[in-house]
């Protein structure tokens, strides 16, 4: 079964509530096997706009990724985020 891929583009508003979202997003992340690959750190544009942080978490599959960002859990932390940042979110199937 292929994994699936959360890939993030976020421009944090205010870092301080930003914790509130990681916070309120970890028992999700548990509850469905995320693995961070990348969470912030540095970057190089190589083309298009870019955002100032940039995160892919890899999870059991395409479902579980899915399921994730649907869940209640995750919700939570959904509507914590779209108050204190700017996102644009895909999941991906892996190869």
């Amino acid at each position: 079964m292929a994994k699936g891929y959360w890939i993030a583009r976020v421009d944090i508003r205010d870092p301080e509530r930003y914790k509130d979202y990681v916070a309120a997003a970890k028992p999700a992340f548990e509850k469905y096997g995320a693995k961070f690959l990348a969470r912030g750190g540095n970057f190089h544009r190589l083309e298009g706009a870019v955002r100032s942080r940039n995160v892919v978490i890899e999870f059991p599959s395409l479902q579980a990724a899915v399921d994730c960002y649907n869940s209640s859990e995750y919700q939570i932390a959904a509507a914590i985020r779209q108050e204190v940042a700017d996102a644009e979110m895909v999941v991906v199937e892996g190869v």
